[in-house]
């Protein structure tokens, strides 16, 4: 064994965790240690013949990284290293601006696959739909390149232009959608007033989310000049984001009871996170709108609030990513993102695959090409974590609903001047049930004071 093997071998040993680092041929190695030795050297075989005969010539680093990088995909689609330019996006993102297209995306077999669309961005105003697939960009095909290459290539000066051409199921021919790249400045929370109700749509659980919604909630009160009858929670299309963040939006709309929890490996990853006293919404009816590109951050809102029987959710099954990642730090502008814990909601169940099934089924029928899209998941990710509960596929996309509301066509819904089927029938069902909750819980208040 050369020193340089040896010496690989020995710094090896120590990442992983051996407790004696002696040389192979004593008796106090373990077994275990022969077998993780045996594979080290291996790798190194193998770093060693790539290096010396692959056809053209390979940096030591670029192999290096590669090899981390095909370790953590082996896990699960969430873990990754992030080396400098990585770290540099990510920070970029959860601060939410950005010049390019306002898209989230994930490489499945080879192919660049919308997660979801940001709204109010060059993607989400072109129709991109979640489940769509990049096949292209600027008339190259783009299977097989990185996920990191396909981004690089979205992301751009604002004002300048790109062509995507899209393959979406259930449509014969792909699209070709030409977009102009704009500052992505992501406003997490925006809100207006629909009546009576109040809508607040979540866009990304970046900083100061929960502060931002519970400005929304004020300024909502304030621009009614009384109380809304209830607020519509838009979590459609949203993909997540910061952890802490999704707490604080459900607290805004809880006064007491458990949130979240997230269980790891070991007794001290395990953490429950509960709502403080205080309800901003003052106990108004919540309706809460999520579909199948609602994921992780927007999951752990829905599931809280549905667990406490605190609103009343609609939609589509959400996406199904119950698992939380952690940044671990390797250098100033390196870093690990690794799944640590899986998360559950306050009753204990968790949504990993499953998704938050909603409490009223309701198709977006005024989106043309609903029927023929199919959904993609968690679920259909490669590696993806497997729920402890073991599920049945099969059910659930088992979701059915013969309410005649959803017949219409939508060229009815055009012409009636509906062009958000989930949030029309949302408030509707506000404008039904709301003055009868506020009366009953009027009626409970007065009661409790006597």
């Amino acid at each position: 064994m050369t020193s340089a093997r040896k010496s690989f071998l020995i710094r090896s040993a120590v990442i992983l965790g051996a407790i004696a680092l002696v040389p192979a041929s004593t008796s106090a190695v373990t077994e275990s240690e022969s077998e993780t030795y045996k594979q080290l050297d291996l790798f190194m075989d193998v770093f060693q013949r790539v290096r010396a005969s692959y056809v053209e010539k390979v940096d030591d680093a670029s192999l290096i990284k590669g090899a981390i990088e095909g370790m953590l995909s082996s896990l699960d689609p969430h873990s990754s290293y992030l080396d400098a330019r990585d770290f540099t996006n990510l920070r970029t993102q959860t601060e939410g601006n950005y010049g390019g297209l306002g898209l989230t995306v994930t490489l499945d077999e080879g192919v660049v696959k919308v997660i979801a669309p940001t709204d109010d961005t060059p993607a989400a105003k072109a129709g991109i739909k979640a489940g769509d697939y990049i096949t292209h960009i600027d008339g190259k095909l783009i299977y097989g390149s990185s996920l990191d290459e396909a981004v690089d290539k979205m992301r751009g000066a604002p004002g300048t232009s790109i062509k995507l051409t899209i393959a979406r199921q259930g449509r014969d021919e792909p699209l070709e959608l030409t977009l102009t790249r704009a500052i992505i400045d992501i406003k997490p929370v925006k809100w207006q007033v629909k009546g009576d109700v109040g809508v607040i749509k979540i866009v990304s659980f970046s900083a100061d989310t929960g502060n931002d919604v519970r400005s929304a909630i004020r300024s909502i009160e304030k621009s009614l000049g009384h109380k809304p009858i209830g607020y519509v929670l838009d979590l459609r299309s949203n993909p997540g984001g910061l952890l802490d963040e999704a707490v604080t939006v459900s607290d805004a709309f809880l006064d007491k009871g458990e949130i979240v929890s997230q269980r790891g490996r070991s007794a001290s990853d395990n953490r429950p996170y509960y709502a403080r006293p205080g309800d901003d919404a003052q106990g108004l009816p919540v309706v809460v709108l999520i579909d199948a590109g609602s994921a992780s951050a927007s999951e752990i809102v829905a599931g809280a609030l549905q667990d406490q029987h605190r609103a009343l959710v609609m939609g589509e099954r959400s996406f199904g990513k119950g698992s939380v990642q952690t940044l671990l730090p390797l250098s100033q502008d390196t870093a690990l993102r690794l799944t640590t814990a899986r998360y559950y909601t306050p009753s204990g169940r968790s949504v990993q695959e499953g998704g938050i099934e909603p409490d009223i089924l309701v198709p977006q029928i005024s989106d043309p090409d609903y029927a023929k899209r199919p959904r993609y998941r968690e679920s259909d990710l490669r590696r993806h974590l497997i729920n402890e509960a073991k599920l049945d596929r099969s059910e659930l996309e088992a979701d059915t609903n013969t309410d005649p509301a959803f017949a219409a066509t939508p060229e009815e819904l055009e012409k009636a001047g509906i062009d958000d089927f989930q949030l029309h029938y949302a408030l509707k069902t506000l404008d039904r049930l709301g003055p009868a909750i506020q009366t009953a819980a009027a009626k409970k208040q007065t009661a409790s004071r006597k």
